[in-house]
């Protein structure tokens, strides 16, 4: 199988990859930083060697980098088996105070990179025997919390996408599932004055998605909700 994931540099996304890797998918990651995608393709390299490992840099907040993106994936690999649009970015904030401009580029972050690189991806998944999406929702697509802003409406809006193309295509026997963790260690977590524990590991996600994967024909795991053991933050 094949598999791109965005945002692949950095927690859940750097998990899920190391987790598809592990497992004999060929992947190809994307994320914004170019220096982050060439230190971990060394290491990836080392790790799964035989494993067809590719990366790009697109930042996906732009419609024209997403085409770019998949005319690369689409030369370098030509079919395409699971998608994972990871990509994302969260500014804290209240709707009634943040700076102009702040839920346009949530909106074109967190949503419009899901919903515009599966439009352009979207013949080679069709050819899949195994076609499955990924969309990486959150909590806060379901629960708004304080200092949530823009960010929430953005994952709100993912989420609803998700349901959407999940009723689309289970007729053409592609599978659809919404990510919705909770608090998740990654380096934005860092300096926080919390403790280890009360955050989750990115790691119990990608097994959250792989399970996912492992499913027969017949069934899909609509939504995955993973929590800390401690409750929400």
């Amino acid at each position: 199988m094949k598999a791109l994931v965005t945002g692949g540099t950095k927690g859940i996304g750097k998990a899920i990859v190391e987790m598809l890797l592990a497992n004999g998918v060929d992947v190809h990651v994307n994320a914004r930083n170019l220096q982050d995608l060439e230190f971990q393709n060394g290491a990836l390299k080392t790790l799964f060697e035989g494993r067809n490992i590719t990366y790009s840099s697109n930042d996906l907040s732009d419609k024209s980098a997403i085409q770019s993106l998949a005319s690369t994936y689409k030369e370098l690999h030509g079919t395409l088996d699971i998608l994972v649009n990871n990509a994302g970015v969260f500014l804290p904030g209240l709707t009634t105070e943040e700076e102009d401009g702040v839920l346009e580029s949530q909106i074109e972050t967190n949503l419009y990179s899901a919903y515009y690189l599966t439009r352009e991806l979207m013949p080679l998944i069709e050819q899949s025997e195994h076609g499955h999406i990924f969309n990486m929702c959150s909590i806060a697509s379901k629960i708004a919390y304080p200092n949530g802003g823009s960010y929430s409406i953005s994952k709100f809006a993912l989420y609803g996408y998700t349901k959407v193309l999940r009723e689309e295509l289970k007729s053409k026997g592609i599978k659809v599932t919404a990510i919705l963790p909770g608090a998740t260690w990654s380096n934005s977590w860092a300096g926080v004055e919390l403790p280890r524990e009360r955050l989750m590991e990115a790691h119990d996600i990608a097994i959250s998605v792989w399970s996912a994967i492992c499913m027969s024909p017949s069934a899909v795991v609509e939504e995955i909700i993973v929590r800390p053991q401690l409750g929400d933050l």
